[in-house]
């Protein structure tokens, strides 16, 4: 008989888990999310700084899951009974025999006074065209982008870096610094940039954060580290510090903020996370697999990792069912494409902070065609990803092509 197997959450992520899956007659696979259609936020920074039309980045989540012949319930998740076995939505209950839960983390717009009200953001397909209006009609002066400071639990070893992920401001700089050159603006503004911590990408090494200040330098762009907002105004941004700066537009990846009904159910650690091993299992039930930035052992909070803990938790469940499958070993890494505007880009490969000996940043005028095609690819086949191959045979160019050392 078929093993029941629900998915909370549709993002790649949890995607990628059901494509793998989807195929075996061993499980009957439902997939449970809030939303009907999908949200590509790799896609965001398309809208919020060239405006690609938000409706060119979903697809119908129900019409992929249905179509490969599985159960699409469009619900919410209140609470989980983990010893039951059982799933409570809004208004329902699904048993499982596995659960994998993939939903993502959500962004606190509330965490920060009046940040809802005078901030803009690119983190959701909400925001992104929210912040092209904004940008668009843009003219002068000051324009500042900062990431939170976020905390993290104790269950699982893992770096405590205040802000886990601050790919988006490297795009969200050098895509300004971008539009405002072609709109022949960028000499009446000022493009400032503030980390949280007393490191700007605490996840990359000295070579990958020399690029990134050799970049910063040459479009002059600048750096403020140490800065925790407290509060957004209408024209200016207040610091734990107490020191308070001009502001005409404000850009922020705000604080992360984890899901209530994990809490509720008592399968997180003190701040909301799902504690697991490096073979993404709960620490507490075997039964119940983690993926992405929902799981404490995520750090960087990075969409590359999220592929990687997918295909370990297919090789778990297919030995679960008796396949005899090889369970990949979990190397956390940085890979990602840093666009910059129009072709450029930059591509990093880092992991000398995680385990292993690469850091590297490949800088070019063309490279930003790899994350258009990246896209695009994953658009048209309903985010099926590139093939493993492609990966590696991407990582071998970085190295080839790109600055680092060993």
């Amino acid at each position: 008989m078929a093993k029941k197997l629900v998915i909370i959450g549709w993002g790649f992520w949890g995607l990628r888990t059901f494509y793998n899956l989807a195929g075996n007659k061993n499980f009957e696979i439902t997939l449970i999310d809030k939303r009907e259609t999908s949200s590509m936020k790799p896609v965001m920074p398309e809208v919020a700084f060239e405006w690609k039309k938000v409706e060119k980045t979903r697809f119908p989540i129900k019409d992929v899951i249905e179509g490969k012949w599985h159960t699409f319930l469009q619900d919410e998740v209140v609470k989980i009974d983990p010893k039951e076995q059982i799933v409570k939505t809004k208004n329902s209950e699904i048993k499982y025999d596995y659960l994998v839960i993939a939903p993502g983390a959500k962004k606190d717009y509330q965490a920060v006074k009046w940040l809802e009200e005078h901030g803009y953001s690119m983190c959701d397909d909400e925001h992104a065209p929210k912040l092209w209006e904004a940008l668009k009609n843009f003219k002068k002066w000051k324009i500042l982008i900062w990431s939170a400071k976020s905390s993290w639990g104790t269950r699982v070893d893992i770096p405590n870096w205040w802000a886990p992920c601050e790919g988006p401001i490297w795009e969200a700089m050098f895509m300004i610094d971008h539009y405002l050159k072609k709109k022949w603006l960028r000499n009446d503004v000022e493009i400032n940039v503030f980390t949280p911590w007393d490191i700007f990408f605490e996840d990359v090494d000295e070579n990958v954060r020399a690029g990134v200040a050799g970049l910063m330098k040459a479009k002059n762009i600048k750096l403020f580290k140490e800065k925790v907002v407290t509060e957004v105004k209408e024209k200016s941004v207040k610091f734990e510090d107490w020191t308070e700066l001009e502001s005409d537009l404000t850009i922020m990846i705000p604080v992360y903020y984890w899901q209530k009904f994990l809490m509720d159910s008592g399968l997180s650690d003190e701040v909301g996370l799902l504690p697991t091993d490096k073979g993404m299992r709960h620490l507490d039930y075997s039964n119940i697999f983690g993926v992405w930035d929902i799981n404490a052992i995520t750090m960087p909070k990075l969409g590359h990792l999220a592929v990687e803990q997918a295909d370990i938790v297919t090789a778990q469940l297919l030995n679960e069912v008796g396949e005899k499958v090889k369970v990949p070993e979990y190397k956390p890494e940085i890979m990602c494409i840093m666009w910059m505007g129009s072709t450029e880009a930059a591509i990093v490969l880092s992991d000398t902070q995680l385990w292993g000996k690469y850091d590297v940043v490949w800088h070019g005028k063309l490279l930003g065609l790899s994350k258009k095609s990246f896209d695009l690819y994953n658009i048209i086949t309903k985010w099926k990803m590139p093939p493993k191959i492609g990966e590696e045979l991407f990582k071998k160019m970085i190295l080839l092509f790109g600055k680092w050392k060993k």
